[in-house]
């Protein structure tokens, strides 16, 4: 009985030590290592939008600190740094770099044409980052804002909002890549709806005061500002302040800007841009080729509308296009 017992004992224990080593054996879980390349835009909202990307990984199954580290690399408001510190993401060996951002794309596909580049640009094609939306070629993907589409809708809006509305001024950057085309759809929404467009270049913030007297000099009566991240970084909320100043509604792209005061804004979810971007890094690295994952529109677009800054202009919005919208600020 003592023997067998014995024998039972060294059983048990040769069987933990095969345990161990067969543990031992296993091959360590593989950890994957992403670059995160911040423009001046961008880095403004990082906290919130970083943690959507985060989320997006984590319902993917990635972790940082686990199987997932990434390395970020922020421009802080200076888009000059961004080549090099696109050269560092490269030196690093990173398997994937997401660059959101009309400066931060074009930044990556400079510095790497073998690296996986997840982008966020409007109009990667007349920028020349890919061949095409379906196809889009080389070592590029991600998603486009799609902004000359948009701004001709955000039109339409901001006439909805504004019946008697004859004369816009529109703010852009003169600089910003595919403007051409913005500008082309602005034009032809404005002659539909028989408004005067009165455009406005806004190319550094030196320059704003003399944009704000020109269009006080011209009777415009309303304000569009094209999305761009030389308009927007740190100058959309001098606009709003002189919105408010001077009686006159305004349309934004993004939802932060009428959080901030601003009238209305219609323009894709940016939580919900960061988020898809974990998709295309999921599929880039489990072996998918940028080249054939096509380039996606925003899943998702937000109208939201201040209404107490309606208040206080005099206006009274429409129920009509107060059901469309996404949310209202009270």
């Amino acid at each position: 009985m003592q023997r067998r017992t014995v024998g039972l004992v060294v059983i048990l224990a040769l069987g933990v030590v095969w345990w161990a080593l067969a543990a031992d054996a296993q091959p360590p879980k593989k950890v994957h290592r992403i670059g995160m390349l911040l423009s001046s835009a961008s880095a403004l909202w990082a906290h919130p939008l970083l943690e959507a990307f985060r989320q997006g990984l984590r319902d993917l199954g990635y972790v940082e600190g686990q199987n997932l580290v990434i390395e970020y690399r922020s421009a802080e408001g200076h888009d000059e740094r961004l080549p090099a510190l696109a050269a560092e993401l490269v030196q690093l060996q990173v398997e994937v770099m997401v660059a959101p951002g009309p400066s931060a794309g074009p930044a990556a596909h400079h510095a790497t044409r073998t690296i996986p580049i997840v982008m966020a640009v409007s109009d990667p094609v007349e920028q020349g980052l890919i061949a095409s939306f379906a196809h889009p070629g080389g070592n590029i993907t991600g998603v486009s804002n799609l902004s000359a589409e948009l701004v001709g809708k955000q039109l339409e809006l901001l006439k909805e909002a504004v019946p008697p509305l004859a004369r816009v001024a529109v703010v852009v950057n003169p600089a910003t890549p595919g403007l051409r085309l913005r500008l082309q759809s602005l034009t032809e929404t404005a002659r539909g709806l028989g408004l005067h467009l009165h455009v406005l270049e806004v190319g550094r913030p030196d320059e704003l005061e003399q944009a704000f007297v020109a269009l006080l000099h011209a009777g415009d009566e309303a304000v569009f500002v094209v999305s761009e991240p030389n308009v927007i970084q740190g100058l959309t909320g001098r606009f709003v302040v002189f919105a408010a100043q001077h009686w006159l509604p305004a349309m934004y792209y993004w939802k932060f800007d009428v959080e901030a005061g601003g009238l209305m804004s219609y323009g894709p979810s940016l939580p919900g841009m960061y988020r898809r971007f974990a998709y295309f890094v999921d599929r880039l690295l489990h072996g998918a080729k940028p080249a054939d994952l096509p380039v996606e529109q925003p899943m998702k677009y937000e109208l939201v509308i201040n209404l107490k800054t309606a208040k206080a202009l005099g206006l009274t919005m429409p129920p009509t296009l107060l059901l469309q919208a996404d949310e209202v600020i009270q």
